[in-house]
């Protein structure tokens, strides 16, 4: 039996950039380690799962090493897949049941797709042993959000310059790290890069669920509720966000680069 997979760039509307994700639609749940064995030769960061489930879809995520309870970009591409492809009805809503709860993607103009997540505000924070070091930077403030550290730094250039010790890194007791700082460059707010070495994915392209820590962040900060981001990874990436009460919208575009069968 084959199964079909694509593989999509998301938060871009050009090829080979963005943050590539693959999707693999499933006629039924697929035992979980055969999906982390897909995941791992797929190399991404994120390969997505999806099968049917009443009017939507159960949607699972694996990086190459574990399974994780809340990922944008693969969020982004599944939706994208499935109205591409014609499984689902490309004038409705895309519906996930996930371990984060019901995920909702609608269509805007343009190609321009909107997810609604949750919000995960960062709470000030030590940082743990070893976090600030082996980024190499110098804190403005240190959050932790239900899954990641947040950590400010004083500009944008130190945000670019980044160059973690990612061995160091993947030693420290925590799933990622965003570091953030008001937007160097026009059109945007605020720009971002995110390390998780501990989960397989030294640096994260372009990273959806950070937004749902960065937009409560920065929309304090800013005192506007819709803002734009830049994801300043080498393959980079944009967003428009939105804090909406305890959800954060967060839309972008995405492109299919590849489209094959697991045999």
């Amino acid at each position: 039996m084959s199964v079909m997979l694509w593989q999509v760039d998301a938060f871009t509307d050009r090829p080979f950039a963005g943050n590539p994700a693959a999707v693999c639609v499933l006629e039924s749940e697929a035992e979980p380690d055969w999906m982390q064995a897909v995941a791992a030769e797929m190399n991404l960061a994120e390969t997505a799962f999806l099968t049917p489930r009443g009017q939507g879809f159960g949607l699972r995520w694996f990086t190459p090493k574990v399974e994780v309870d809340l990922c944008g970009h693969a969020t982004l591409a599944s939706a994208h897949v499935l109205w591409e492809s014609h499984v689902h009805d490309p004038r409705q809503d895309a519906v996930f049941s996930t371990k984060s709860g019901k995920l909702t993607v609608r269509r805007l103009e343009e190609g321009w797709m909107e997810m609604d997540f949750p919000a995960l505000p960062a709470e000030p924070a030590a940082p743990p042993v070893g976090l600030l070091e082996a980024l190499g930077v110098e804190a403005a403030f240190v959050g932790r959000s239900r899954f990641d550290y947040l950590v400010e730094v004083a500009d944008g250039r130190a945000v670019r310059r980044l160059d973690p010790d990612f061995a160091r890194l993947a030693k420290v007791d925590c799933r990622g790290v965003v570091v953030t700082a008001a937007s160097d460059a026009p059109g945007a707010d605020f720009i971002s890069r995110f390390f998780a070495p501990a989960v397989g994915v030294a640096e994260d392209p372009v990273t959806g669920s950070s937004h749902c820590t960065l937009t409560p962040y920065w929309a304090a900060k800013l005192g506007r509720d819709r803002l734009r981001a830049l994801q300043v990874s080498p393959r980079g990436g944009q967003l428009r966000v939105a804090l909406a009460g305890d959800r954060v919208k967060i839309a972008g575009q995405a492109v299919t680069v590849l489209r094959g069968e697991l045999r």
